[in-house]
């Protein structure tokens, strides 16, 4: 079900357009459409437009339509400043933001080409996405509970960003005001590096014998889901941080070097060489201290969670009926791992809860016939 259920919850006024009918376009006029909001929609392909339409992402937009009072701009981010411009000169009463995910390249262009169109420009970037691109993965709740960065411009309008940010908080996301540069440095890590380092890990696969491959665990699904990420759009977005992108991966590869050193003097050596144990122990340890910090359910605090661990049966309704008997035994399941091994008929299911819950709930399943794991 949408985020919003009726248009009388949300601040968005309409007609909105989008320009760009790709996962975040589509996502958008799928939520903004659910609300009962007027949508029209525009893409330079007409099948990626007419699929948004069919999906009820909004209605194609013509010349007789009236005037938007919102643009979201939603192209890949090499042509997102050169969209913001043609949409700024063709509706002058309208407000224009985009969702690309670099923000200085754009802001800049923006500032020098649109002149006193600027002021009605507010960038943004909701932290939001999947592996898959294009309106066939959209989802009217894609942006709940996630970030929203608003980017305001030297020269935006206080109601500008005031338009922007209503359209975030009714889309379900948690505004956050960051400056265009700050932006950049922050996604460079937490976006743009993993999603590098998930497709190097990845492609050491192409060639791996299948012997290999058949001992696949859930630490490599892990790493390397976002591996699948469309190369086209990710190679736009990562020129476009070049800078940001480029300072943290040399970061990353003096640390592969040192790993690179230990690992030598061990393969060399002896695994108890001086200098060969330290700096791996040093780079897991540094891990652990940095995914700690990783913020925890709805955005908080990381929290220390008990793990159950159950086998469930690769069957039909089996994950149903567990989520149903820890459901009556009281408990709150906080976050789930399914973990799969090849040529297996049961999967894993790794169930975190409150740490007090998690002998309980042990004990419980185990009465009702579960196979739980101790871990």
């Amino acid at each position: 079900m949408p985020v919003n259920p009726t248009a009388a919850t949300v601040s968005t006024t309409g007609p909105v357009k989008i320009v760009g009918t790709g996962l975040l376009g589509a996502s958008i006029g799928l939520a903004l459409t659910s609300v009962g909001l007027d949508v029209h929609l525009s893409d330079l392909s007409p099948t990626a437009q007419a699929l948004a339409r069919d999906l009820g992402a909004g209605r194609p937009f013509t010349a007789d339509e009236p005037e938007p009072a919102l643009v979201v701009v939603a192209t890949p981010p090499d042509v997102t400043a050169a969209a913001v411009v043609a949409q700024l000169r063709q509706h002058p009463g309208a407000v224009v933001t985009d969702v690309a995910s670099v923000k200085a390249l754009v802001a800049a262009q923006v500032q020098a080409e649109a002149g006193g169109d600027a002021k009605r420009y507010v960038g943004s970037h909701p932290m939001a996405g999947r592996e898959r691109s294009g309106a066939a993965a959209a989802d009217a709740d894609l942006f709940a509970g996630r970030p929203w960065v608003i980017v305001p411009g030297e020269e935006s309008t206080p109601e500008a960003v005031r338009v922007v940010r209503a359209l975030a908080v009714d889309l379900g996301a948690a505004p956050v005001t960051l400056g265009a540069q700050e932006h950049d440095d922050a996604v460079a890590l937490v976006s743009h590096v993993p999603q590098l380092a998930s497709s190097l890990v990845a492609a050491r696969l192409h060639g791996a014998p299948e012997s290999a491959l058949g001992l696949s665990g859930q630490g490599l699904r892990d790493v390397t889901r976002i591996a699948a990420s469309d190369a086209q759009l990710w190679s736009t977005i990562l020129v476009g941080n070049a800078g940001p992108v480029g300072r943290a991966l040399r970061a990353l590869r003096s640390d592969v070097d040192d790993l690179i050193s230990a690992l030598d003097r061990a393969a060399t050596h002896g695994p108890l060489t001086e200098g060969a144990v330290g700096p791996l122990a040093r780079v897991i340890a540094a891990g652990n201290a940095g995914a700690a910090r990783i913020p925890g359910k709805h955005g908080g605090a990381p929290n220390r969670y008990g793990e159950v661990a159950v086998l469930v049966p690769d069957a039909p309704g089996e994950l149903g009926r567990l989520f149903s008997e820890v459901g009556e035994a009281g408990v709150n399941i906080e976050d789930l791992q399914l973990e799969h091994s090849a040529g297996q008929s049961v999967g894993l299911a790794v169930l975190s809860v409150v740490p007090a819950a998690a002998e309980p709930l042990e004990a419980e399943l185990d009465r009702r016939g579960w196979r739980v794991v101790r871990r």
